[in-house]
């Protein structure tokens, strides 16, 4: 059984650097448990930071540095808390979801997992004008070992997601709504098309970590 979390050991959690722009604390928040009075505590800690970290590294921080701050809607849930928001339909996959990537816990062989819901401001302005969800998901495609991508229509929020074995795909709820791109399909717009989507995207920016 797990030991209950004091608030200094959650504390200490928060505190943990997980990336160059990012603290484990930018990812325990959830609307979920603060509104039903719930705990959002990892059951297995150094799982967490560990994917954490490679999600954040391999994809957040390059994301930061190209295009400013990332909003972070919804990061980690324990196991407990997205089950919980599961069974009371709070917009929560099961557990044993393959695309659940709030669960940064999971680990089974290859299956390392870690993601979120984010917002990149700079392009969500641009969106509210009209700009194509699609122009986001190719340069995401075209600079970043991203796994899987789910676009939302409210702010062109998306679902992006780190995988030991990444999966490359793209899929929207926004219009076109369904599967951009299948895992082990190559994209049907050719690069030269996708570039032109995102010619005036500020340059991409990575990060040389020592």
């Amino acid at each position: 059984m797990r030991k209950p979390a004091s608030m200094w050991s959650l504390e200490t959690l928060g505190r943990v650097r997980l990336s160059k722009h990012f603290y484990m604390r930018d990812f325990l928040y959830s609307e979920i448990a603060g509104f039903h009075g719930r705990t959002n505590i990892p059951e297995n800690p150094d799982l967490v930071i560990s994917h954490g970290r490679a999600f954040c590294t391999e994809l957040l921080d390059p994301l930061e540095e190209t295009f400013g701050r990332i909003a972070v809607r919804s990061g980690y849930r324990s196991p407990e808390l997205n089950r919980y928001g599961n069974e009371n339909k709070l917009n929560c996959a099961r557990n044993d979801n393959p695309l659940e990537c709030h669960i940064w816990d999971y680990f089974d062989g290859d299956a390392a997992i870690a993601g979120a819901s984010i917002v990149v401001p700079w392009f969500a302005d641009r969106y509210d004008q009209g700009r194509d969800w699609r122009d986001l998901a190719w340069w995401i495609h075209d600079h970043l070992p991203y796994s899987d991508m789910w676009f939302f229509p409210k702010l062109a929020a998306l679902n992006l997601v780190w995988r030991a074995q990444p999966q490359r795909t793209i899929s929207s709820y926004i219009a076109p709504r369904g599967m951009l791109l299948r895992a082990g399909e190559a994209p049907q717009e050719p690069l030269a098309r996708r570039q032109a989507r995102y010619a005036d995207f500020p340059p991409f920016r990575g990060i040389a970590y020592p």
